[in-house]
């Protein structure tokens, strides 16, 4: 291997590695995802486990443009504690606006890597809050939680969508 693939490879570790810490930092596990997941699937596939559900939101973890998601997201969630942005975009952030639509856009890019159906599970974890996505949406003072409440619903959502995606066709396992 040459040692600019090699130096490349270390860098997309390096990548996962980071999404992976931002998320922990933030009190989120791939666990904590799963379960969600694990609520999605369940009535679908009863045999489902939570291990499987962990290893689909890792393999979703695993892409470049959902890690450059996660990291996106979640760093602009600390850089608005931080004062970073205008004190009008501070404010819409910390209190995480109804009609500010940005954190949604950026956790759709996620949910569209699996089509429709991760669009439409995206919309209903948004919706229903399920798991920790409802701990992360509680307005606390000092914590801005704007964009990661939206890229765990996306983490779910593809992850959901994944294994939907992996199931026989209902006509199929009908016509057997």
């Amino acid at each position: 291997m040459s040692q600019k693939r090699h130096e490349k490879l270390i860098k997309l570790d390096l990548l996962e590695e980071h999404a992976l810490h931002l998320l922990e930092k933030r009190g989120v596990s791939i666990e904590d995802i799963a379960e969600i997941v694990l609520e999605l699937q369940q009535p679908y596939i009863p045999e489902i486990t939570l291990e499987e559900c962990c290893r689909n939101v890792r393999h979703v973890l695993s892409k470049r443009e959902v890690q450059y998601g996660v990291i996106t997201a979640i760093e602009i969630d600390i850089a608005t504690e931080k004062g970073s942005f205008s004190p009008i975009l501070t404010e819409v952030l910390m209190h995480d606006e109804g009609l500010y639509g940005v954190d949604e856009i950026l956790a759709l890019s996620i949910t569209n890597i699996y089509g429709s159906i991760g669009l439409t599970n995206f919309g209903y974890v948004d919706k229903v809050k399920m798991g920790i996505v409802a701990e992360m949406d509680e307005e606390k003072p000092e914590r801005c939680n704007t964009f990661i409440d939206d890229i765990i619903a996306a983490l779910a959502a593809a992850a959901a969508s994944r294994i939907a995606h992996a199931q026989p066709a209902r006509q199929d396992v009908d016509n057997h």
